[in-house]
């Protein structure tokens, strides 16, 4: 098999490849062939080149996408564009609904999301939404959120992911979708739940580095401004009756104690802040009283806003957003930058954006290679970026990409898929990328997938050489690997000089697997 050219690869540290080469695998699913002239075309300089793409990313709105958004539109998706109140009306409270017909709206954002991943040019946008959807995770195939999960991806992932923090989780604490998946939509005074809770602290804003445990409130040392530095059990429950009431206006269920249910002017299927459930009573919450006899509302957006302002939470954020954009033990440096942008804009509509943009013109980002590796997803959409491959969603595609382990939106526990390189770097993980590559790159294997690659090959390369360093430039835009590079020419000519001209039927035989063999090389895998 040829993939064994390169298996037994002894990898080293790897140079630092040109500003460009970083940006479109960090900043984007991989480059394709057209992001590179595009990339060069932005300024006279690399620093120039990079400050106008990230200002470009960072301003989705102002990129025209309507070849993505046509392709969409080409699929007949009947979900992507119904209101919250159609999606429960539909795909959750119609009767006689089979698995299928509940299920449609979670699958459509899954063939949607590959589709943006691949072809759109606000690559920046979806990236980030992909590393919010992991920290807000959530389990798509779950009774009740797949009815409504269009809206959980469009109207709170999509609509928050470069605006401001606090605003955020609030639109995902009181989404139907995260409402029940974390069982805040049966917490009432009678039994407050503390699932939500406890992620929310724990995953949402502060993390786990900020968790004492079982240490009295009272315990927990104080910063400058007298706030508690980390959080305690203690902590979670009392924010657990905060939540009391924060349900979801659902008449027909069998929630407990719902009795006849809500006011009928309510809209079946969205959020309810229902007093009748709240828990009056005081409550105390990182060291701050919350008062007696106030609204489920406010008593929720309390500790919002105590989240949302903590220290603890803007160097939880700033450190997972440096570790996807950076590296898995990011500099500290970088963090504290981004923490600094954090507090400063920290009431600012664009905070997410404006420590985004901190995060990516840093030293760090343009300095640092190798210490990410692609996930099964980004490793895909990158394959098929390079390469130009026509893709569509199919039902047989999901089933051979699901071997790889990163099946979007199915990761069933609330941390989201794991982003750190350990992680994917089993050898069962790399069979399987190898595995993928000629699924992706030979239609006999997909007849639902087509490539062309002898068409975006000039027709003067002949040599086994030319040829093999046209296309490591083509996928790469970085030189190889030396020693890699050197078995995939002897790949290419198969015992004869690598300098002589092939025969066409040589090329047509193995040009498509030396393109295999750049995709599965140790090089391709970082980002």
């Amino acid at each position: 098999m040829e993939e064994q050219v390169l298996a037994s690869r002894t990898v080293g540290p790897p140079p630092l490849p040109p500003l460009k080469t970083i940006a479109l695998n960090r900043m984007a699913f991989g480059p394709r062939p057209e992001d590179w002239a595009a990339w060069d075309a932005l300024g006279s300089s690399e620093s120039e080149r990079m400050a106008a793409f990230v200002a470009q990313q960072l301003d989705p709105g102002s990129i025209d996408d309507a070849a993505c958004e046509a392709r969409i539109a080409a699929e007949n998706f009947v979900t992507l564009n119904k209101s919250l109140r159609q999606l429960w009306a539909d795909h959750a409270a119609a009767p006689d609904l089979t698995y299928q017909e509940r299920i449609l709206p979670a699958e459509e954002t899954v063939q949607a999301t590959w589709i943006r991943a691949i072809y759109s040019k606000r690559q920046l946008f979806e990236v980030l939404v992909n590393f919010w959807h992991d920290h807000f995770n959530i389990y798509a195939y779950q009774y009740r959120v797949s009815s409504v999960f269009v809206h959980y991806d469009r109207d709170v992932i999509r609509a928050h992911a470069l605006g401001n923090f606090r605003d955020f989780i609030e639109a995902v604490g009181s989404s139907t979708a995260m409402l029940y998946y974390l069982d805040n939509v049966y917490s009432s005074d009678g039994g407050p739940n503390e699932n939500y809770a406890r992620e929310l602290f724990e995953l949402h804003t502060m993390g786990a580095e900020n968790y004492l445990g079982l240490m009295d409130q009272n315990q927990v040392p104080v910063d400058g401004q007298g706030r508690p530095i980390a959080f305690v059990d203690e902590d979670i429950r009392e924010a657990a009756r905060c939540f009391t009431g924060w349900t979801v206006n659902d008449s027909s269920s069998s929630l407990p104690d719902y009795q006849a249910g809500p006011p009928e002017q309510y809209i079946p299927g969205t959020f309810l802040a229902w007093d009748d459930w709240h828990d009056q009573y005081q409550k105390w919450v990182l060291g701050q009283r919350i008062n007696s006899h106030q609204s489920p509302l406010t008593d929720g957006r309390a500790v919002y806003d105590m989240l949302a302002q903590h220290p603890g939470t803007a160097h939880y954020i700033c450190t997972k957003l440096c570790q996807r954009f950076i590296a898995d033990t990011p500099p500290t440096s970088a963090v504290d930058a981004a923490v600094a942008t954090w507090q400063a804009n920290i009431n600012a509509p664009d905070q997410i954006a404006k420590v985004m943009e901190t995060i990516l013109l840093s030293d760090a980002f343009k300095e640092t290679w190798g210490e990410k590796l692609k996930r099964p997803f980004e490793f895909t959409t990158s394959v098929i970026r390079a390469t130009q491959v026509e893709w569509t969603p199919k039902d047989s595609f999901d089933w051979v990409y699901g071997n790889m382990g990163q099946r979007p939106f199915r990761w069933v526990t609330p941390d989201g898929y794991p982003d750190y390189k350990a992680y994917w770097a089993s050898t069962n993980g790399m069979l399987r990328r190898w595995n993928m590559v000629p699924y992706l790159l030979e239609d006999w294997l997909n007849p639902e997938i087509h490539v062309d690659l002898a068409s975006q090959m000039p027709t003067t390369l002949r040599t086994s050489t030319e040829i093999t360093d046209w296309w490591i430039q083509r996928i790469l835009g970085r030189d190889m690997n030396p020693d890699d590079r050197t078995e995939i020419i002897e790949f290419m000519a198969q015992g004869r000089n690598p300098d002589y001209a092939l025969a066409q039927s040589q090329i047509d035989e193995r040009m498509p697997r030396l393109v295999q063999l750049i995709c599965m090389s140790p090089d391709f895998q970082y980002r």
